[in-house]
């Protein structure tokens, strides 16, 4: 962890930062919203404040997480934080010894009600003992953009469950098995296998259903021979997420869908093969999306092309039009084209590649159809 707070030093000075906090904007109860304080100290507790100085570093929770926070971050301070925010916050400032100095916050950590808390705490402050409150960028996002090798080994540990937990169920898929419960047992495999849980809640859309990008699993809606099946989940082992989408057909597919399908994998594939360092996201959208849109159907594919994967599903960069996140080595990021047409259904297939040498490399496994 040493190393990480050392980079985000280095991104303090550079912005001209003498303190960071760092929290999460909810109760962290799904392990899903506290990615910068988990990577940052280690600590999984569901609340907890982190407070960074150029010398020092301080966790700051209440007394349920005295012993996991002691456990989980070694490189950082306890400090008992008992009681609401106005009662604790004064004293840690001061044995941070920021009083007058600049204390950033990073923006997406916090809700209106906490900055609101935050700022009263500060003005109830002998003035001397003030520290000037300031939205920093987002530096702890910036660096958790690049993976570390354990990092990428963690990812990979997710992505090989959810190919596995995805052949095993979709092998076993049949006609009359509802929506609901194919997702039930690709959740029952990932916990039943090693996983932590799922990363999101599974997708399972059948038919017409599958023309909505973002569906839920319907437990009255039987899957039908025929119809496009979008499968869309993901694990989560050691905090690290996989993502994961296949489109699949009960018995023989029909012309529409092989020739959707075909040209969605076509547009995958030249990404895969085409993306490069240094590119925006926008640039690495195009790469699918023209294709999409070559083939008549650009209208039909309305969402980004990826994003980002780590301790959350959704991070930085995003590949999508207007998207000016540059890719780098060490970027995680999913490949994700599709289209979907209204009343009838629709088809998505999303790998998760890692940036090394300029270029991507898959880590996905789990087959695709093979249509013409």
């Amino acid at each position: 962890m040493n190393r990480r707070l050392e980079k985000l030093r280095q991104k303090m000075a550079e912005v001209g930062l003498d303190g960071l906090l760092v929290s999460s904007p909810v109760e962290d109860t799904f392990k899903n919203v506290g990615a910068n304080r988990r990577y940052l100290s280690g600590f999984t507790g569901s609340v907890g404040f982190l407070l960074l100085t150029p010398e020092a570093a301080f966790v700051a929770v209440d007394f349920r997480y005295y012993e996991q926070a002691q456990r989980e971050a070694p490189d950082f301070a306890l400090f008992p934080a008992s009681g609401p925010l106005p009662s604790w916050f004064a004293s840690l400032v001061g044995e941070a010894g920021l009083a007058g100095k600049k204390l950033g916050f990073q923006a997406g950590d916090i809700t209106v009600a906490t900055y609101q808390t935050l700022t009263k705490a500060v003005k109830d402050m002998p003035a001397s003992d003030r520290p000037k409150l300031l939205a920093a960028p987002p530096l702890v996002e910036q660096l958790r953009a690049v993976k570390e090798a354990e990092e990428v080994a963690a990812i990979q540990r997710a992505v090989d469950l959810g190919d596995e937990a995805f052949e095993a169920v979709a092998q076993r898929i049949e006609p009359g098995w509802t929506e609901a419960q194919a997702a039930w047992e690709i959740e029952k495999y990932i916990r039943e296998h090693g996983g932590d849980g799922v990363s999101f809640e599974t997708i399972v859309a059948a038919g017409p259903w599958a023309a909505m990008p973002h569906a839920y699993p319907r437990p009255e809606k039987r899957i039908e021979e025929g119809e496009p099946i979008i499968i869309d989940m993901g694990v989560r082992i050691d905090g690290y997420c996989s993502d994961l989408s296949r489109t699949i057909v009960l018995g023989r597919p029909g012309e529409e869908f092989n020739k959707f399908y075909d040209i969605v994998l076509t547009a995958q594939l030249a990404a895969e093969a085409l993306i490069r360092k240094e590119m925006t996201g926008e640039e690495a959208h195009l790469l699918a999306h023209n294709v999409i849109a070559e083939a008549g159907y650009g209208e039909n594919f309305g969402h980004g092309l990826g994003h980002g994967v780590g301790l959350q599903i959704h991070e930085t960069p995003r590949l999508a039009r207007t998207s000016k996140d540059v890719l780098a080595d060490g970027m995680v990021f999913t490949i994700e084209p599709g289209i979907y047409v209204s009343g009838w259904g629709g088809v998505r297939i999303e790998d998760m590649v890692v940036l090394e040498d300029g270029r991507p490399r898959v880590l996905t496994r789990a087959g695709k159809l093979s249509v013409g």
